[in-house]
């Protein structure tokens, strides 16, 4: 989905399945139908195809689409999983995948390595940022065509398995044969932290996933030793996850016997869950970032850190996702997660949008939220005295359509100009960068040896000069000066954080775009200032 026009990250991640209730019977509105009523109905139209259709029907093919039709009739977020996806779905969340361990781009239909992962095989043999893998098991693939899929398909497979790659190194003469041992590999919760002031600590979690607790508790603990009293936890765009990761990471925040989410549906009992008292930081001022993007298992702890008014929420509304799913497995390996619950914040808030109107009308909410004006100003969201609770210390807050913010903070609509738009759509940013990193490397980390000497250092202006030439060439250009100017700001921020990433890792990337982010810039001046106390907070 990308209606509306700005970037909004994927807000539904694929989740794991499990285990499959049989035996069921289903009623209608009057009780006289049985399983074997629908069954039988289901069965007899499937038949009547196969003995008189027009053209061969492809049984499985139909069979999957009336689930997926079915499900669709219930709620946005029951979803079928075919076998096939299965794997993928699980790997996200479980936090690792079997392969070589690299990132890479597809780059002048050349697979370069963005950067190795680290711990990773790849990174164990030596492999580099901007090595181009020209080669896989003696066979070219650079420029036959190779597409994303092709590399999964060609470079992940089983733990203990081996490939043959020959690599393309700066300019290097000849080729670099690689024998590597997959392994398993980690998918990291934790995009960044690190130190952003004097006294304030920086978490940016992506997903709530089988390592996230543990990845959370070494980046806190590190960044105690550095002095950390204050803490910004960045959830802004994470999709959610795993009910458990979330009741772990707010039990980091909360004092014992605080309740943190409950949960309840017409066939489940309801089931709460409380702090343990255990947690890295109940003391010390906190922000949590959310946004439209932040979804399910970020609203669980950002409700619970709200409703105990242990920490200050930062942003725009959160997306509004209430709604638990229990996974089911298939007997022919494919899933089903259905919802079974919604789950309930402290106050007693279910904060699930609507959904009523059906799937499309659902996900476009964003984008009704966007033209209504709710991105831009507070004022514009309006929430029925129905659905108003209250926190330990009475401050009011709202249920029914997402987490509001305690202090909001406006979408920047500056730079959302028809020429940065043109420039994201295109992937511009990112094709001249992996060409200017690419030639300019060697001499880039002999100038600049560490993040700090590049962030005080790195002259950015030739470097745009250059990039809007790129970008010119490529039929994308300004509509006028004041459309320059506008985009102006933007274009260099990313610019610059886009080659930290490519020298530096993912944290390098964070430290450039958060600078010049209004969000994480109210941040640091809340939690520096006296506005966390009018907030109706209190020091813990």
């Amino acid at each position: 989905m990308r209606k509306i026009n700005y970037r909004i990250p994927l807000l539904l991640a694929a989740m794991v399945a499990l285990g499959m209730f049989a035996g069921a019977k289903f009623h209608d509105a009057s009780g006289t139908r049985s399983t074997g009523d629908v069954f039988t109905k289901f069965n007899e139209v499937l038949r009547y195809i196969d003995i008189a259709y027009v053209d061969k029907a492809d049984r499985e093919e139909l069979v999957e689409s009336a689930i997926e039709s079915m499900l669709s009739q219930l709620d946005p977020h029951s979803t079928y999983i075919p076998a096939r996806d299965l794997k993928a779905a699980n790997e996200e969340l479980e936090g690792n995948f079997e392969g070589i361990g690299i990132e890479f781009n597809l780059f002048k239909d050349t697979i370069m390595v963005v950067s190795p992962i680290s711990g990773g095989p790849s990174e164990e043999l030596g492999i580099r940022a901007g090595d181009r893998i020209v080669k896989i098991n003696g066979k070219t693939v650079a420029g036959v065509g190779f597409k994303n899929d092709d590399v999964v398909k060609n470079l992940r497979g089983p733990k203990g398995s081996k490939v043959d790659v020959s690599i393309k190194r700066g300019d290097e003469n000849g080729l670099i044969d690689y024998t590597i041992t997959r392994d398993k590999i980690p998918i990291y919760s934790v995009d960044a932290s690190y130190m952003a002031a004097p006294g304030v600590g920086y978490i940016k979690i992506n997903r709530f996933g089988g390592t996230t607790l543990n990845e959370y508790s070494s980046a806190i603990s590190n960044l105690k030793r550095l002095g950390m009293q204050s803490l910004i936890l960045d959830l802004r765009g994470n999709p959610g996850g795993y009910l458990k990761a979330a009741i772990d990471l707010a039990d980091e925040f909360l004092a014992k016997d605080k309740l943190i989410v409950y949960t309840q549906g017409r066939s489940r009992p309801k089931e709460s869950y409380s702090s343990t008292g255990q947690g890295y930081f109940e003391k010390g001022r906190l922000a949590i970032l959310i946004d439209e993007g932040s979804a399910s298992a970020s609203e669980i702890v950002s409700g619970a850190v709200q409703d105990w008014d242990r920490g200050v929420i930062i942003g725009r509304r959160s997306f509004g996702k209430g709604l638990v799913q229990e996974p089911f497995m298939l007997s022919d390996g494919s899933a089903l997660r259905l919802t079974v619950a919604r789950y309930y914040t402290p106050s007693g808030r279910n904060i699930q949008k609507p959904y009523t109107e059906g799937y499309e009308a659902y996900m476009d909410e964003l984008d009704s939220r966007f033209k209504h004006g709710e991105f831009v100003t507070k004022d514009s969201i309006t929430m029925p005295d129905s659905l108003k609770f209250y926190t330990a210390a009475k401050r009011i807050v709202y249920g029914g359509g997402g987490i509001l913010p305690d202090i909001f903070v406006p979408l920047d609509t500056t730079a959302n100009t028809l020429y940065v738009r043109g420039l994201f759509g295109k992937n511009l940013f990112n094709e001249y960068i992996n060409s200017y990193v690419d030639r300019n490397r060697t001499s880039l980390m002999k100038k600049y040896p560490d993040f700090n000497a590049f962030d005080k250092g790195f002259d950015i202006g030739s470097t745009v000069k250059d990039f809007t030439e790129f970008a010119e060439g490529k039929g994308v250009k300004p509509e006028n000066e004041m459309d320059a100017q506008h985009s102006a700001r933007l274009v260099r921020n990313q610019l610059k954080a886009l080659v930290a990433r490519q020298l530096y890792k993912n944290e390098a990337f964070y430290r450039v775009v958060n600078s010049d982010n209004e969000t994480f810039i109210k941040a640091l001046e809340v939690l520096g200032g006296d506005q966390y106390d009018k907030v109706g907070l209190k020091t813990k």
